[in-house]
């Protein structure tokens, strides 16, 4: 059996500038990356504002498992799939990390006969957006602290610096340093901290900003640290707007590649959505509406997170109504929420996949609360008996969900007719009346409770002292209005990555909370939950190489 990478490979591309022409772009239109990849132009994305908007699909999933689940190959076969049926379509998928490339799972392009392409670009480099965020955000870092070595105009209180470093790469060694060590010189001596690039705020604001213009507002609001009477200092304030803007000004830009099948795929932007908000820029799935008649985008991990902070944050802020969610899952994956160890999860057993299918019967309920359509996808597995494909349809059946078998790992876009038909039946035939789960004029505790127990099945929230503390001061500075970015692991609905399926009674434990004003949302973590994520015992990197002729090998 080829790997991912072998199949990407193998596959004929076309010219970028040819998949372009399928939704009307011009070479006039593109800036070019090489051969295969390109970014599409401030110019065209106006002369297109006014065109007619497709409808907007959103791919989520059950919590994740060693076991896999494939949302990204599901959105990416999903797409192909519409162009089988003739529809134009176009996927709005993330730019991975390389910290997890490197990290747990290697890539993050799709899988088997659905996947985005060139692959090796998609998963390394790309077109550099991800390092000049990384630069913007340690620019800003840089300028903080050479304020406070050149006089301090400003009062900034070193103790009370929260503008974090920024790296993209697994470094756990990097979560907590010291700074400014040497002489007088070389600054003060204080601690500070790295976050992940993918959870920075300058990647929050990138992919929620509607343009250049939104975009310097936003970066210009950033809080930076506080002064010696608690008043924030902003970005703005140590005059880095501008430069951090000129280090932006191409990774606004969306990027369009292609699929296996030459279906257009937008991928822009790349926050986590276990520490961030977990979704592609609001630019690309604007654009993306404006291009095609059905657009195919994804949120981050389990519907919990992703999906949540995708209508809670990204649509709300944005103005987009989604039309319908497909919420994948896998018969391995539930057996294994239902306690089958992973060696077990190829032998059929009904027992375990009625008791692990408490996962899915909860995310289903949460999106039903967003009054959005819901169509359930299984991504097929060879062991999948047809039993337990019908025990499920059923159970999808019985709560109002349409139901579909995805084949697209193994058949690409064939494969993933049944489920295209399923959403466009779906769309056809039941209205979205979609409204996000709270109300941001509630006080920032009320909106923590609501996502802790509308979506995560929580009985009760425990607030540190310090998260109380912390709550009171942003509330009278004036962020209380924000909606909440729920920062918790993927693994399970709350905030023990160990308790699977459908956990109730339990307690969110918030351990602290800030504000990211550029990017309009209050950052809650839960848990033990970390923005600097650290590699396993047996990194993905160590299967990575490159051939003596410049064939990159292992990279899932």
């Amino acid at each position: 059996m080829k790997s991912d990478i072998e199949i990407a490979q193998e596959a004929e591309l076309y010219p970028i500038t040819e998949v372009a022409k399928s939704l009307d772009i011009t070479m006039d239109d593109l800036e070019l990356y090489g051969k295969y990849k390109a970014k599409i132009s401030d110019e065209y994305l106006k002369k297109i504002e006014n065109n007619k908007n497709g409808k907007l699909i959103l791919v989520t999933a059950i919590n994740p498992t060693p076991a896999g689940e494939g949302k990204t190959t599901t959105s990416v076969g999903l797409g192909q799939a519409f162009g089988k049926l003739g529809k134009k379509a176009v996927i709005a998928l993330r730019e991975p990390s390389l910290g997890p490339c490197f990290g747990i799972k290697g890539g993050a392009a799709g899988g088997g006969m659905a996947q985005v392409v060139p692959m090796e670009d998609l998963n390394l480099h790309f077109t550099g957006d991800f390092h000049a965020i990384t630069s913007a955000n340690n620019l800003c870092a840089a300028l903080l602290d050479n304020h406070i070595q050149q006089g301090n105009e400003l009062g900034i209180d070193t103790r009370q610096i929260v503008w974090k470093r920024c790296l993209d790469m697994n470094d756990r060694v990097l979560r907590n340093v010291v700074v400014g060590l040497g002489n007088k010189m070389d600054g003060f001596v204080r601690e500070d901290h790295f976050v992940i690039t993918v959870a920075s705020e300058i990647m929050a604001v990138l992919c929620l900003a509607d343009d250049m213009e939104d975009l310097k507002k936003r970066l210009d609001r950033m809080v930076v640290a506080y002064n010696y009477n608690g008043e924030p200092v902003t970005a703005g304030q140590i005059h880095a707007t501008g430069a951090m803007a000129a280090l932006l000004k191409d990774a606004i830009k969306p990027n369009l590649i292609q699929t296996l099948e030459h279906t257009p795929a937008i991928v822009h932007g790349g926050p986590f959505a276990n520490i961030a908000h977990g979704c592609n820029s609001v630019r690309a799935t604007k654009a993306a509406l404006k291009m095609a008649d059905y657009v195919v985008t994804e949120a981050g991990f389990g519907a919990d997170l992703g999906a949540e902070k995708f209508f809670d944050i990204k649509c709300r802020q944005a103005g987009l109504k989604p039309d319908a969610v497909v919420l994948v899952a896998t018969i391995r994956a539930l057996k294994y929420n239902g306690g089958v160890a992973k060696s077990e999860l190829n032998t059929e057993n009904l027992e375990a996949l009625e008791k692990g299918i408490v996962n899915l019967e909860k995310h289903i309920e949460n999106l039903h609360k967003y009054q959005v359509p819901v169509v359930v996808t299984l991504n097929a597995f060879v062991s999948d008996t047809q039993a337990e494909i019908d025990f499920v349809r059923k159970f999808c059946n019985d709560r109002n969900c349409d139901f579909a078998l995805s084949e697209v790992w193994e058949k690409g876009g064939e494969g993933g007719i049944e489920l295209a038909n399923a959403v466009l039946n779906t769309l056809e035939t039941k209205e979205s009346h979609f409204a996000p789960i709270y109300d941001t004029e509630l006080p920032i505790a009320d909106k923590i409770r609501c996502v802790a127990k509308e979506i995560y099945g929580a009985a009760d929230v425990a607030f540190a002292p310090a998260a109380v503390k912390q709550i009171e001061k942003l509330e009278k500075l004036g962020f209380g209005k924000l909606p909440v970015c729920m920062a918790k692991n993927q693994y399970s609905l709350s905030d023990d990555p160990t308790l699977l399926g459908r956990p109730e009674g339990f307690s969110m434990n918030i351990r602290e909370v800030y504000v990211s004003a550029g990017a309009g949302f209050v950052v809650v973590l839960t848990g033990a939950i970390m923005t600097m994520p650290g590699l396993p015992k047996n990194p993905a990197a160590y299967n990575i190489d490159v051939t003596d002729d410049g064939v990159i090998t292992g990279l899932f």
